[in-house]
């Protein structure tokens, strides 16, 4: 299991000039990112959600018709604006961040400090390499100070970072560090368990390999508690 809360230097090395070096297709079947922030440019956000979909549905239309097909058949002349609209409205909504969870912290009244572990969280996301599904579970623990959150807010604030052209490690980090800005706390663990259909369904085509990635802080760091975690959610 990778630790990417020590590993992350190792991961991206800080060194723009060597993913550079490496071949397109490479980068692509290897799964590498560049950081933990998803790459947005500065004007990502000066069109209006409406202007996005009209240019992306002209632009899927000419795809289609790339690929040969007939535009004008009732099955198809309706997808581009499909996918236009399932691209900004939903499976990339995490982009946004207008669309970010409204998180709502509750005072720890039954002052409670032991770990709180919310698993098998259910998430969709897109590899950024190949635009194809990721598909797995996410499993989040904190132990926490004098404020607690909403158990589907743990929820919500995977599925807005999943929402997002991804790459495994950085969404895991991206959950990781956000309930640890929330929460107010290094006590946070998140273990994330997925299939990627660049896998599966293109490349090396193996239907049967998932991969796991972990963040772990503060006193997850302890081995002991580690593997209470692990044990909660089964072993992984």
């Amino acid at each position: 299991m990778l630790d990417l809360h020590h590993d992350i230097s190792h991961l991206i090395s800080g060194n723009k000039l060597r993913l550079a070096e490496i071949p397109e297709d490479e980068i692509g079947d290897d799964h590498l990112f560049t950081g933990i922030d998803t790459p947005l440019r500065k004007d990502a956000f000066d069109l209006s959600d409406k202007e996005k979909m009209d240019k992306i549905a002209y632009h899927f239309g000419e795809i289609m018709h790339s690929l040969g097909l007939d535009l004008t058949d009732d099955s198809l002349r309706g997808t581009p604006s499909r996918v236009a609209k399932m691209y900004v409205k939903e499976i990339f909504s995490g982009l946004d961040p207008k669309n970010k969870p409204a998180v709502a912290l509750f005072e720890n009244k039954y002052k409670y400090n032991q770990m709180l572990v919310e698993k098998d969280i259910s998430f969709y996301s897109n590899c950024e390499h190949h635009f194809v599904p990721i598909i797995g579970k996410a499993h989040l623990a904190y132990i926490a100070n004098d404020r607690v959150i909403g158990l589907s807010k743990l929820n919500r604030i995977v599925q807005y970072y999943a929402k997002r052209p991804q790459v495994q490690e950085r969404l895991t980090m991206q959950i990781g560090e956000e309930l640890k800005s929330v929460l107010k706390t290094d006590n946070i663990a998140v273990v994330i368990d997925a299939k990627h259909l660049c896998v599966s369904s293109r490349g090396v085509q193996d239907n049967d390999s998932s991969t796991v990635t972990s963040y772990y802080g503060g006193k997850f760091l302890n081995e002991n508690t580690k593997q209470e975690f692990l044990k909660y959610i089964g072993g992984l």
